[in-house]
């Protein structure tokens, strides 16, 4: 044992305060660490005050439970809106179709039936028609030029 700090056991002999408020190292060990400090940003534990959050969820709707529709989509093809120049689809926009029969245009041409049950921050994911079934698929929002669901 280092004869320097020998001193701190021979203050107050069964008594751990005179060693932790005397310890020559000022640090206090207890207390949470500040991991601001080495550059990782952890998610807040509750909203600012006065913040009021959508029930469900946070950073999407999405329902576990949900499976794919039990019958065919529409057999008519809805006809196709045109969004103004947008680079990606609001994801806010879409939270009106989840768990409804969607039509979808991507850019590129391709669409499709869809029946969305979890609309994140740049995904859409849910179940696609195939023509004879439902399958899962998911598809990022800026391949979507436009939608409309029933």
């Amino acid at each position: 044992m280092n004869t320097s700090h020998l001193h701190l056991y021979s203050n107050i002999p069964y008594s751990q305060d005179a060693y932790l408020s005397s310890s020559p190292f000022q640090t206090d060990y207890y207390s949470p660490i500040d991991s601001r400090q080495f550059g990782v940003s952890q998610p807040p534990t509750a909203p600012p005050p006065g913040h009021h959050a959508p029930p469900g969820p946070p950073h999407g709707h999405h329902d576990p439970e949900a499976g794919p529709p039990t019958s065919p989509p529409p057999s008519v093809v809805p006809q196709q809106m045109h969004q103004a120049g947008a680079y990606a689809v609001d994801p806010g926009s879409m939270i009106r179709c989840l768990h409804r029969y969607t039509y979808v245009w991507l850019r590129g041409r391709e669409q499709f039936w869809f029946y969305p049950t979890f609309i994140g921050r740049n995904s859409v994911s849910g179940y696609r028609w195939t023509g004879q079934r439902w399958v899962n698929y998911g598809i990022s929002l800026r391949q979507i030029q436009s939608f409309t669901c029933v």
